[in-house]
């Protein structure tokens, strides 16, 4: 049976985020023929839209899964609501869980309800951190004016 390295984007600013966030990750193992590989370090930022919401935590983490894609977007839903999210059809609101596929191999989706890579995420500090935390090589590959700063800035102290 293949298997595909995925990445996922995990945040929450509701009910406690940095125990909802590392619960996830557990939670993750959880889904058939999925196990967690990788887990970022846990990041705070401010939310993208509406500022009158508490501040994110933010990770990334790579797992490996047998599903396929849609398969894997429906049970990291499931996850969601087991987490409590409720989905009210708003944009960038306060959730008490967010699991995004960043990545799925090399694959390009893009259909009504997935779409991979995931939109805007080069632009996304709260993704991109985390990520070149994990995977530096890979992250290091995409065009990104943030994190191009943000490295010459580390690497000249």
């Amino acid at each position: 049976m293949h298997k595909e390295h995925v990445y996922l984007g995990v945040g929450s600013n509701l009910e406690n985020p940095i125990k909802r966030v590392t619960d996830a990750f557990s939670a993750l193992h959880t889904i058939e023929d999925t196990r967690v590989l990788k887990t970022s370090s846990l990041y705070s930022s401010k939310p993208m839209g509406p500022q009158d919401q508490p501040d994110y935590i933010n990770a990334v983490c790579l797992i490996e899964t047998a599903l396929k894609p849609h398969s894997l977007l429906k049970q990291l839903q499931q996850v969601e609501l087991d987490f409590g999210r409720e989905r009210k059809g708003e944009r960038w609101g306060a959730r008490t869980l967010d699991l995004d596929i960043l990545l799925y191999g090399s694959q390009q989706i893009k259909t009504a309800d997935l779409t991979i890579p995931h939109i805007g995420m080069a632009e996304r500090e709260f993704v991109t951190v985390p990520l070149f935390e994990i995977a530096p090589s890979m992250i290091c590959q995409m065009e990104n004016p943030f994190l191009i700063g943000w490295l010459t800035a580390l690497l000249m102290g």
